[in-house]
């Protein structure tokens, strides 16, 4: 099965060897494509529409891979019972749905291997929300199809461990709550605390533009993100020239909000330079 390079990306984050539960499954490709090549030993393909779960049903039907991909109505993971999937994709939907599947599939977290997340916005709700419920990034990508950008995470949950092993370091953003305990830990300056400060920058506050924009992505220079900044410069910059005639109280709004956008745009590209 040929797949769109969003769809591909996707599937590459994929551990070989995977049980999977596609969320939100839609036509049922990535299921099929995973177990076809190899991917994925077994799959549960999920959607809450009846509708789309049955175009998936005839799709796996046309494979002749009913033995190996079930089709499930399912609200999010509801349905995704124990020890039935050790990584699941939540793909192709806003982020605020990508949180509230995840909150709902909470019970879930400790078995699952991996998360591969492609929220199609909000994103930095989403990395807010992992950062903040104990998961760490495994890894991280941008990819443009058809004229749209995509970024698509991998993410385990460790409980708060953080990159250092320590939950001081995933709770230090202080939102956490862990995060009293940790800042007293990291006060007294013993071996915990030590640990953390030496664990690859774990222990900075995390910046506005690592939510926005990926801090994994930033520190790689992704070819695809700078494409991505620059455009949204250029359409932050129109707007903004085009609001110097308006004066209005909304127009004046607006243009300080692309102003504070340009900032952290400009903030970003000047790491990656």
């Amino acid at each position: 099965m040929k797949l769109s390079k969003r769809l591909e990306t996707i599937a590459s984050f994929v551990p070989k060897g995977s049980k999977i539960a596609d969320i939100g499954t839609d036509h049922g490709y990535i299921p099929i494509y995973l177990v076809e090549n190899g991917a994925a030993v077994r799959a549960l393909a999920m959607d809450v529409r009846e509708g789309p779960l049955a175009r998936a049903r005839e799709h796996v039907e046309e494979h002749g891979l009913s033995d190996r991909i079930e089709t499930r109505l399912s609200d999010g993971m509801q349905k995704l019972q124990s020890g039935e999937a050790d990584t699941v994709i939540i793909a192709g939907m806003g982020g605020e749905l990508v949180i509230h599947i995840l909150e709902e599939g909470r019970r879930l977290w400790p078995e699952v291997r991996s998360f591969v997340l492609s929220p199609h916005s909000e994103l930095h709700k989403v990395r807010r929300y992992l950062r903040e419920n104990g998961f760490a990034a495994e890894d991280e990508a941008m990819v443009k199809d058809e004229g749209k950008f995509y970024t698509v995470m991998r993410v385990r949950w460790d409980g708060g461990a953080g990159t250092c092993g320590l939950e001081c370091c995933a709770a230090d953003a202080g939102s956490g709550p862990r995060a009293a305990e940790c800042r007293a830990a990291d006060a007294g300056h013993g071996m915990r605390a030590t640990a953390c400060h030496a664990a690859d920058g774990a222990h900075e506050p995390p910046r506005e533009i690592d939510d926005l924009y990926g801090a994994r992505l930033l520190r790689m220079k992704h070819p695809v993100l700078k494409e991505y900044l620059e455009k949204e410069r250029e359409k932050a910059q129109s707007l903004l020239k085009a609001l110097a005639a308006a004066d209005t109280d909304g127009a004046r709004a607006r243009a300080e909000s692309l102003s504070r956008e340009l900032e952290r745009i400009k903030e970003a590209e000047d790491e990656m330079q």
